[in-house]
């Protein structure tokens, strides 16, 4: 599976890391996202800045984890349990965050862009995910959706229903076996 036109860079300095989402965030590259992202805060990164100035688009999934990641750190117990910036999004990314109500969970911002291309690293995408992962993955990131706002429950139920019955199947053993 390849990772789209997805491209994830990353700066880091001290308890602070950047990293600029550019191309199209979906499905396919969350995996990697949330790996990043946490392997990061167990680095003891506590400030996150999300650079969305060549984002195109978030679909659900992505943004999903993304949700899923704000509500980790705002339901940690202690002051320093850290905080994410986005910044620069496009107006179709501001308003996905508000109608799917999780646009709370973030500070939105608005400037020149920090990431300098000499500190910043790409970060490799491995694609290897496979279905029963990017499933998974999927899976959580819509159930994320729901508990940061339960009115997303109308909105995601069936995928959510479709998701869990698609992880079950992958689960069983093939017929005849």
């Amino acid at each position: 599976m390849g990772t789209g036109n997805c491209k994830l860079l990353v700066a880091r300095t001290n308890a602070s890391a950047l990293i600029k989402i550019c191309g199209r965030a979906t499905f396919i590259c969350s995996a990697d996202f949330k790996t990043l992202v946490y392997r990061l805060r167990e680095e003891q990164c506590r400030r996150f800045v999300l650079d969305l100035t060549e984002c195109v688009i978030m679909d659900s999934t992505f943004l999903g984890i993304l949700a899923r990641f704000g509500l980790t750190l705002s339901s940690s117990p202690s002051e320093s349990a850290g905080s994410v910036q986005i910044l620069n999004p496009n107006e179709r990314i501001v308003g996905l965050l508000k109608n799917l109500g999780v646009d709370h969970l973030f500070e939105m911002v608005s400037g020149a862009q920090p990431l300098a291309a000499q500190c910043a690293t790409d970060v490799e995408l491995t694609a290897s995910a496979d279905k029963r992962e990017v499933t998974r993955t999927s899976l959580e990131a819509h159930q994320a959706l729901i508990q940061a706002n339960p009115e997303n429950a109308i909105r995601f139920k069936d995928v959510i229903r479709f998701l869990a019955e698609d992880l079950k199947r992958q689960d069983e053993p093939p017929a005849g076996v």
